[in-house]
C-alpha cells in the first residue's frame, strides 16, 4: 500500500473535513479562492492569510513553511513564522522562514482552525533493488586512482564503474558499453551530466546520472518513473533532443542522451552579456514551439500511472521548460542551429515520483522563476498550457536578460502567487509594441493561461513579425 497522508479539521468551522494526499505534491493553505486546502474567506477566519503556509508532501514525508503571515502558523503550539504588527503583508513575502518536518500526530494550527496530521505508509514496501534485482547487477567497481572531475566524487566514480562492468560484457549495461567520460557538462540538485565519447564510432552522447534520494522508494515510484521514461525514449522530433537509451543500477539512473554541440540558451545569453537580437530569440522559440506541437500530440503508447502528462495516445508535458532545458546544435553542413527542447520531463517525473525527496521547497528546490502560479498551487498541474507560459517567460528571458516576474528578496513561491509579470516594454524599451504585446497576453495566467496550445502561441508571434 502506497504512504498516505491526511489532514484532519479537529477544530474550526471545517471541522471533520479530511484533505488526503498520496503522492508528491505542494499545496497552499489560507483563504484565496485557489488554496487547497482552502480556507472560508469570512469573519471567523480573517486572522488567516489569503495565502498562509505552504505544505510541501512527498508521503510520508510532510513539510511546512510560513508564507509570512499575519497572525502565524502553529506547529503543536509552536509558533513557526509571523510578520512584525507593522510590517505590510508584501514586506512578509520578503521573509524568509524556516521549513518544519512533521510527524504523524502532529497538529497545524491557522486562527481557530486545527489540522491533525496522518501518516500511513507500509514498512513492506518493496524497494526497486528487490523487484529488478534479476535484471541490473548489484555490484560495481569504483576506480580509486580516477581523474577528480567534480566533487562530492560519488556520482563520478559510480558511472566510471559501471562503465568498467558494461566494456567487461555485463548486457544489462548495455545501454553503456563502449563509452568514456569526456568531461563534466553541468550538475543539479538530482544529478549530473557528462560529456561522453564511444570509444569505436566516436559519437558523442550526454550521459545523464540521476540519483533517488530517497533511501528506499517503493516500486510503484520506481515503476512510474521508468513508465515516464519510456515514454520520453518514445519521442522523435528534431526540435526534442533524443533519449537514446537508459538503466538502472546501484541506485542510479543513468540516460544516453543527443549530445547539442551548441550549449543552452541560458548559457549563450550569460556569455553573450547582453540580450539575443530579437531574429534569433524568435529563430530559437518557433523552433522550440515546433517541439512542442509535435510532444504535446504525439501517440505515446504507454499510459501514465500518475500525474505526469496525458493518457494513452494524447502527448506528454514537459513540465519544466526553461533557458537551461534549450538547446542549440549546429547543422556543420549549411552553419545552421537547431533549437531543441531538453530533459523531456525527466526530472519533473522524478520529483513527482517521490524519488528527490523534499525538493520542491527544500535547499535542493529549483525557484520557479519560469513557472506558471497555476504550477505553484498545483505541482502536479500537466496541462500543455504550462509549457506554452515557460516558453513565453524564456522568450521574455532571452530579449531581455530578466525574469518576468520581481523575485528580489521575496519567497520565490510566494512571489509567483501575488506578483503578475513585468510587462516586457518596460524591461527592453526596444522591442516593437506588437511583438510585446503577443508576449505579454502569453504571460497572461489569471484566471488562466492565454495561449493553450504551441500552434496558437506560433501563430500569433508569426502575425507580429
Amino acid at each position: 500500500m502506497p504512504a498516505k497522508i491526511s489532514l484532519t479539521v479537529t477544530q474550526g468551522k471545517l471541522q471533520g473535513r479530511q484533505f488526503i494526499f498520496d503522492s508528491r505534491t505542494t499545496c497552499i493553505l489560507g483563504r484565496n479562492v485557489d488554496c487547497n486546502p482552502k480556507l472560508p474567506d469570512d469573519e471567523d477566519h480573517r486572522t488567516i492569510s489569503r495565502y498562509h503556509c505552504l505544505l510541501d508532501i512527498n508521503p510520508p514525508a510532510i513539510r511546512i513553511r510560513d508564507f509570512g503571515s499575519r497572525n502565524g502558523t502553529y506547529v503543536n503550539s509552536k509558533k513557526i513564522g509571523q510578520r512584525q504588527a507593522e510590517q505590510t503583508p508584501e514586506e512578509g513575502a520578503k521573509l524568509q522562514f524556516a521549513e518544519h518536518d512533521l510527524q504523524d500526530g502532529d497538529e497545524i494550527k491557522l486562527g481557530n482552525t486545527i489540522f491533525k496530521i496522518s501518516i500511513e505508509s507500509d514498512p513492506q514496501e518493496i524497494n526497486i533493488s528487490n523487484f529488478i534485482s534479476n535484471f541490473f547487477p548489484s555490484t560495481v567497481y569504483i576506480d580509486d586512482n580516477s581523474e577528480q572531475l567534480t566533487q562530492p566524487l560519488n556520482f563520478l566514480n559510480k558511472i566510471k564503474g559501471l562503465l568498467k562492468l558494461a566494456d567487461s560484457g555485463d548486457n544489462n549495461l548495455i545501454a553503456i558499453r563502449g563509452y568514456q567520460i569526456v568531461k563534466l557538462l553541468g550538475k543539479g540538485g538530482f544529478g549530473e551530466v557528462y560529456l561522453a565519447k564511444h570509444n569505436q564510432s566516436g559519437k558523442f552522447v550526454a550521459l545523464k546520472v540521476m540519483l533517488p534520494s530517497v533511501a528506499a522508494a517503493g516500486e510503484q515510484a520506481y515503476q512510474m518513473f521508468l513508465r515516464e521514461t519510456e515514454n520520453t525514449k518514445a519521442l522523435r522530433h528534431p526540435n526534442v533532443v533524443e533519449l537514446i537509451d537508459y538503466g538502472y543500477s546501484e541506485n542510479i539512473f543513468f540516460f544516453t542522451m543527443e549530445y547539442c554541440k551548441g550549449g543552452n540558451v541560458f548559457d549563450l545569453v550569460r556569455q553573450q552579456d547582453k540580450p539575443l537580437s530579437i531574429d534569433l530569440a524568435l529563430a530559437i522559440i518557433l523552433q522550440i514551439l515546433d517541439g512542442l506541437e509535435y510532444t504535446h500530440n504525439a501517440q505515446i503508447p504507454y499510459v501514465k500511472l500518475d500525474g505526469g502528462g496525458f493518457g494513452r495516445g494524447r502527448g506528454l508535458v514537459h513540465r519544466d521548460l526553461k533557458p537551461n532545458n534549450i538547446f542549440l546544435d549546429w547543422v556543420d553542413v549549411d552553419k545552421k542551429f537547431v533549437a531543441k527542447v531538453g530533459d523531456y520531463g525527466l526530472s519533473k517525473a522524478f520529483d513527482i515520483a517521490g524519488l528527490s525527496g523534499q525538493t520542491m521547497s527544500g535547499a535542493k528546490a529549483g525557484t520557479p522563476f519560469f513557472m506558471p502560479r497555476q504550477q505553484v498551487l498545483n505541482f502536479k498541474y500537466t496541462q500543455p498550457d504550462v509549457d506554452i507560459w515557460a516558453t513565453a517567460a524564456c522568450l521574455y528571458y532571452m530579449l531581455t536578460e530578466n525574469l518576468p516576474r520581481n523575485f528580489t528578496g521575496a519567497d520565490a513561491f510566494l512571489t509567483v502567487l501575488q506578483n503578475d509579470p513585468v510587462p516586457i516594454k518596460a524591461r527592453n524599451a526596444s522591442i516593437p509594441q506588437p511583438l510585446a504585446e503577443v508576449i505579454d497576453l502569453a504571460l497572461v495566467e489569471k484566471p488562466e493561461i492565454y495561449f493553450k496550445t504551441a500552434i496558437e502561441f506560433k501563430q500569433a508571434l508569426l502575425s507580429v513579425l
